[in-house]
């Protein structure tokens, strides 16, 4: 059967690179989506790709606008009947002269909104053996949180329940309530945990059915990277590039799953503790 991937926020980076890499690994007979919030930038970055390998689309898709990850869901399930690899990778980064009040409405409309999003969106789509990889960080889990914080992220009911609480840290950071909490005053923090949160209480609503068949529902962590937008804030000069740290996710995307990866966040292949 013919394997249909979509990356988001792929336009450079480590999106692009894992865009690459599936284009490489699979074959011409596949379709690789490549897609980003600006479509001459998506077209140039398809130019980019090698011959070869699959069939690389270009498709415009902002994770930030309500309705148009549902959308793109749709046009792929008349198109192919599902999908078969899904990372969702769409981030907007923040800086350290960033300020959190200032930003954070679109900063978690992109990373946190848009994830669930993307999970009650592709989610259904996910033939056998298939893999919805969201791209996280090791700093997505409560060890980085006071323990008073916990509650608002473990063991939720359902998607809804995640976005209430991302509504609620928004709000405070807005405010600027959050300054007399014991929230972290790095945004990043609490997004990322927000985020492994999504993918975990999907993956409990999802376990009985999706184990048995081959899929894989999980959160990943690509490590540091030597990006422009890592080296804001520490020195990356020794770390690997994007197109090393995709290799890893690669794998997990299309090696055989284990079961014990399921709704886990995930580093090199290994499970990182939530708790």
């Amino acid at each position: 059967m013919t394997k249909v991937a979509l990356v988001t926020g792929a336009t450079q980076g480590l999106g692009l690179a894992l865009a690459e890499g599936l284009a490489a690994r699979l074959g011409p007979e596949d379709t690789v989506y490549l897609t980003g919030r600006d479509i001459d930038r998506v077209a140039a970055a398809v130019a980019t790709i090698p011959a070869g390998g699959a069939r690389v689309r270009a498709e415009l898709l902002d994770m930030g606008i309500p309705g148009t990850v549902e959308r793109l869901a749709a046009q792929l399930k008349e198109r192919h009947g599902g999908v078969d690899i899904v990372f969702g990778n769409a981030v907007m980064r923040v800086g350290p002269d960033d300020d959190p009040g200032k930003i954070v409405d679109t900063y978690t409309e992109v990373n946190n909104f848009g994830t669930t999003r993307l999970l009650r969106s592709f989610a259904p789509m996910l033939r056998d053996e298939g893999r919805l990889l969201v791209v996280a960080s090791s700093l997505g889990r409560l060890q980085y949180l006071a323990p008073m914080l916990h509650h608002h992220f473990d063991n939720l009911a359902d998607l809804d329940a995640v976005d209430r609480e991302v509504a609620g840290w928004r709000d405070a950071v807005k405010d600027g309530t959050v300054r007399a909490t014991a929230w972290p005053g790095f945004v990043n923090i609490p997004s990322k945990i927000a985020q492994v949160a999504a993918v975990r209480t999907l993956a409990a609503l999802r376990h009985d059915e999706d184990v048995p068949r081959g899929i894989l529902l999980a959160a990943v962590c690509p490590g540091m990277m030597n990006t422009p937008t890592s080296a804001l804030w520490w020195d990356v000069s020794t770390a690997p590039t994007p197109a090393e740290a995709a290799v890893p996710l690669l794998d997990l995307a299309l090696e055989p799953a284990d079961p014990e990866h399921y709704g886990q966040l995930l580093r090199h292949g290994k499970v990182l503790p939530w708790a």
